[in-house]
């Protein structure tokens, strides 16, 4: 759940990395009683996300300034859709404009890629996760982009689970062994998933009787299909690594519970939305 001290350390540290000793522009030019009135402006259709950060980032500044907004998360909007209205005294907003944007269309360009990958597997079983390549820093709001697009998220981070991945598996001389000790150490709500990126490793995990969710990385459909066969339903089947918009469906038809897509966060595209202000 996104909540609001995440935003707020977020948007204090954007602010100040944007104006460290103020907007001199605004300080210069623009008068002290100007007042603004600006609208929240989609140029692309898409899907939205980031209500409370955009509201959170206008006003920060001055509790003057008011946002309305028009569109809630997860809402679709079509190009020219009025998504929030912001007025307020015109100094502060012109100062928060580019923060406020930069964190929404990012959120909003997430949220609609998200609901595209949804999509594609419409009619499976399969549930569509984020991981944990994130913006440094982002990551409470990425993650929240992602639901809004209709997609679930993975482990928040490296203190939520157990997750063996190649690299560990690289330096542990007995798996079976080392999952039974993992599982009769670590409390029974802990979930362990085991990365495997062939076959023939599959069988030691699932002897260890440990494994709530086993990842097979970069398998072809048909080593998939072979996977979700093999596991049945000793744990969780996740699907991984170069899944595109081209290959999810089919990757869905394999019969895996879970598709994670690094691309969701790590390279989306900001979607287009534009604050048209007027000052007066």
């Amino acid at each position: 759940m996104l909540e609001r001290r995440h935003i707020q350390r977020i948007v204090d540290m954007a602010l100040d990395e944007d104006a460290p000793f103020g907007d001199l522009t605004g300080q210069t030019l623009v008068p002290a009683t100007a007042t603004a009135t600006a609208d929240l402006v989609a140029r692309e259709p898409g899907v939205f996300a980031g209500a409370e950060v955009f509201e959170v980032a206008m006003t920060t500044l001055d509790p003057a300034v008011t946002v309305t907004m028009k569109a809630a998360d997860g809402d679709r909007f079509g190009r020219g859709t009025v998504l929030a209205t912001v007025s307020g005294p015109a100094r502060a907003v012109l100062q928060a404009e580019r923060v406020a944007l930069n964190l929404v269309q990012r959120m909003t360009g997430i949220a609609t890629l998200t609901a595209t990958y949804v999509e594609a597997v419409a009619g499976t079983n399969a549930r569509v996760v984020d991981t944990r390549k994130t913006t440094p820093g982002l990551r409470a709001l990425e993650r929240h982009a992602v639901r809004c697009g209709g997609g679930h998220n993975h482990r928040y981070s490296l203190s939520d689970a157990v997750m063996a991945k190649d690299n560990h598996l690289a330096v542990i001389d007995d798996l079976t062994t080392a999952l039974k000790q993992a599982k009769a150490d670590l409390p029974h709500t802990t979930h362990i998933e085991v990365e495997v990126d062939r076959l023939d490793q599959i069988d030691a995990v699932l002897a260890s009787g440990a494994a709530d969710t086993i990842m097979l990385d970069n398998f072809s459909l048909e080593d998939l299909r072979a996977g979700v066969a093999q596991i049945g339903d000793q744990a969780l089947v996740e699907a991984s690594g170069g899944i595109t918009l081209d290959t999810i469906a089919d990757v869905a038809a394999t019969g895996v519970d879970i598709i994670s897509v690094g691309a969701l966060t790590h390279s989306v595209r900001a979607l287009d939305l534009g604050l048209d202000i007027t000052v007066s």
